[in-house]
């Protein structure tokens, strides 16, 4: 079958989901805590508001890539069907469309002829270029489910991070005074963190990418704490 010649996906190619699931995850949940304790109230508020964004906002999210990714192969499944069609019944038309695009790469004369022949020769590979230099649609070969179960575990775990020093403050009473401050250290290494593995996936550099999302954070935090600030009159 066609289907079996097919790259298989592999654990890199989950990457981008579970760096921007937890950069998600971290930032949204940072923010909620910023914005309780700029509003003042309880540590407990912050543990249910935030415990809340984890699983809804995590669930979202998860929902939203596994969508995402499905229809994105849905349509180029439909693409492939439609091709590999023209392919059979009018192989002549889709031959001259091969030959136009090897021109355009800079192929002609003898060269262009045997490219052509080698690349019509093999209908997968004829199928797939036609895909790529015909629609610009390159194939996803990863699993709608897995991203999603990605996308939801990774928003969960570095989301769990602005968090943890208030699950600590219970169990050490002695950090209970700073927990927010505790949680603004955890968060921030965090986000660096994320944001240089991130590195791998946008082709930055390693610091500018760690910097990069911290800076977006810290900012998603500031503004959440200043909204808090001015409402806590009326919490």
């Amino acid at each position: 079958m066609i289907g079996d010649k097919r790259p298989e996906a592999t654990l890199g190619s989950y990457l981008s989901d579970f760096v921007f699931g937890g950069i998600d995850g971290a930032v949204t949940t940072f923010a909620v805590v910023a914005g309780v304790t700029g509003a003042s109230l309880s540590p407990a508020i912050v543990l249910i508001l935030g415990f809340a964004n984890l699983f809804a906002d995590g669930f979202s999210m998860a929902v939203g890539n596994y969508l995402s990714t499905k229809s994105r192969k849905e349509f180029a499944e439909k693409i492939r069907k439609s091709e590999e069609h023209s392919v059979h019944t009018t192989p002549e038309e889709e031959r001259e469309e091969i030959r136009e695009i090897m021109s355009g790469k800079g192929f002609s004369g003898r060269q262009l002829t045997e490219a052509v022949d080698i690349i019509t020769a093999d209908k997968e590979v004829w199928v797939d270029m036609m895909m790529k230099d015909e629609f610009g649609i390159f194939e996803d070969h990863t699993s709608p489910f897995r991203s999603g179960i990605v996308t939801f575990v990774s928003f969960n775990i570095i989301g769990f991070i602005p968090l943890m020093a208030y699950v600590l403050a219970y169990f050490i009473p002695v950090i209970s005074g700073r927990t927010f401050e505790l949680s603004v250290a955890l968060t921030s290494a965090a986000l660096f963190i994320v944001g240089s593995v991130k590195a791998r996936v946008v082709d930055e550099k390693w610091y500018t990418a760690g910097a990069e999302t911290f800076l977006v954070g810290g900012l998603a935090a500031l503004i959440a704490y200043i909204v808090g600030y001015l409402m806590r009159a009326h919490a």
